[in-house]
């Protein structure tokens, strides 16, 4: 789906609409549009994604009711039943709220939709890559490798090493779209201040969503490596390398005896999967309340501009602060840093700070709406789109 159109041959600065609501329809056809509500597409396409993650479901649930709990599997001293499932899932669901999560699907979309893109499906892959991490564990461990002790021992070098890369790859992946995201900030900002000051100009608010400024031209090849939902499935995956999400599970936990207990390979496969399902869902869920947000905030330049400042100095925020957290956290380990900052910095507990963003995103959305509509800043500041010609 294509940006708004821009006007050629002239400047793209137009008055802005008086504060008298009644603006006539005349200035609304000035200033062309598309419109970015929710269509059938959307529809199909998030039908499909909601099929897979149904099916995903339906076999790792059914693998543990059908296959798993009538053969009364214990590992250790602990029997492997239903509670053992649960728990592996609501792992999932929570790995879901987790602050990379967070932060890296909504600045992406945020980047895609500003792109012209309608990405529906950002967190779904993001998910299927990150939880490809303990699926890939799993694997490695129902089929007796030894490489698969190795990555589970904490003490290895190479899981050390593994965990080092994956952390630093999440945290200046969120620190680069801060970085892109606060040049987008300032230009919007720029605009919404014109605004006010009776010109709206549209152009230079296209330009601003696109990220087209400084960090761009410079970083321009890392800014486009994302540009369609599927490539966040890598991406998921590196975030995953840090095996946060791995160490987590509790079949990683169970994995130094696996072969003593002789559990068959799709008991093992059991557990990754419902974490995956758990994680799919949630993150999916996010992805698909982003775009409702976006489709909402583009079809009107007030919106957009509005729109854009709240949740684009949020994510700012967000992706800052947690990718704060991860490089500090790196640097105080491997430099054993002793300062009482990078230590406390070190010890947040990310699990925790991503349920505390997830809630501030929601509290951030109705402090947005409700200055909204009580400050009546479309009557004010807005100018009615003329009706979608298609």
């Amino acid at each position: 789906m294509a940006l708004p159109a821009r006007p050629s041959g002239r400047s793209s600065a137009t008055p802005a609409a008086p504060t008298d609501p009644a603006t006539p329809a005349a200035d609304a056809a000035a200033v062309p549009t598309v419109s970015f509500r929710w269509r059938r597409e959307d529809t199909v396409r998030t039908a499909g994604l909601l099929a897979v993650i149904l099916a995903l479901h339906v076999v790792a649930f059914g693998v543990l009711f059908l296959l798993v709990v009538p053969e009364h599997y214990e590992v250790g001293s602990k029997a492997f039943g239903i509670g053992l499932g649960i728990t592996a899932y609501t792992l999932g669901m929570r790995h879901a709220f987790d602050a990379d999560h967070i932060a890296a699907i909504d600045n992406t979309t945020r980047k895609l939709m500003a792109d012209g893109k309608r990405p529906v499906s950002v967190g779904f892959w993001f998910a299927l890559g990150h939880s490809g991490v303990v699926v890939a564990m799993a694997a490695l461990v129902a089929g007796g490798a030894a490489l698969a002790g190795t990555l589970l021992d904490d003490g290895s070098r190479t899981h050390q090493v593994l965990g080092v890369v994956g952390t630093t790859v999440s945290g200046g992946f969120l620190y680069l779209i801060a970085a892109l995201n606060l040049v987008a900030l300032l230009g919007i900002l720029r605009v919404f201040r014109a605004m006010r000051a009776g010109t709206y100009d549209e152009e230079a608010l296209e330009a601003h969503l696109d990220s087209r400024g400084f960090m761009n031209r410079i970083l321009g090849r890392l800014t486009r490596s994302i540009s369609r939902p599927g490539q966040m499935f890598p991406l998921g995956f590196l975030f995953g390398l840090g095996f946060d999400t791995a160490t987590e599970v509790t079949l990683m936990v169970m994995a130094g005896s696996g072969a003593a207990a002789g559990l068959p390979w799709y008991a093992i496969l059991c557990l990754p999967l419902l974490f995956a399902a758990g994680m799919s869902l949630f993150d999916t869920l996010d992805g698909t309340f982003m775009n409702f947000a976006y489709q909402w905030a583009f079809s009107n330049p007030v919106r957009k501009v509005f729109y854009n400042l709240t949740i684009t100095g949020l994510s700012i925020a967000v992706a800052f602060v947690i990718g704060t957290i991860e490089l500090v956290g790196v640097l105080h380990e491997k430099l054993d840093l002793t300062d009482s900052v990078t230590g406390w910095i070190a010890g947040l507990d990310l699990d925790n700070v991503g349920y505390v963003i997830a809630g501030l995103f929601v509290v951030v959305w109705a402090l947005a709406i409700g200055y909204w509509r009580l400050a009546r800043v479309e009557q004010r500041w807005g100018r009615p789109r003329a009706a979608d010609g298609g």
